[in-house]
């Protein structure tokens, strides 16, 4: 399975960011290897408006199977719905920490958006 967990830097050692769609980092992870793959979200930082809508169709194009982050607006929810991701929300841990408890079965799927949208 591959994991897109948003990130505040590129290691697996980086602390989640509780923001999906203005996220610093997107870290995507084979949970079947161990391989990761870091992806600046930069450019997703600055929008004033769709960050969560562009950064969904990122994690969807990089072809993950899950999504990990903090916090998750409903136009985000729904482009990562619409492309058959699951999404999980987790906080205060490290990429490597919220992967292995998925791994572990300790998340849990939603199936709505926690945050309204135009979260900061």
């Amino acid at each position: 399975m591959k994991v897109a967990v948003t990130a505040q830097g590129p290691e697996g050692t980086s602390p989640i960011d509780t923001r999906f769609g203005r996220a610093k980092w997107i870290v995507v992870v084979d949970t079947d290897t161990g391989e990761t793959q870091a992806h600046d979200n930069k450019l997703n930082l600055t929008l004033s408006q769709g960050a969560g809508i562009q950064t969904g169709q990122n994690v969807a194009n990089l072809d993950a199977d899950a999504v990990i982050t903090g916090n998750l607006g409903p136009n985000a929810y729904k482009t990562l719905a619409a492309a058959d991701v699951q999404v999980f929300l987790a906080s205060g841990h490290t990429v490597e920490q919220v992967v292995a408890a998925l791994k572990r079965g300790e998340l849990q799927e939603v199936q709505r958006a926690n945050v309204e949208g135009h979260w900061v």
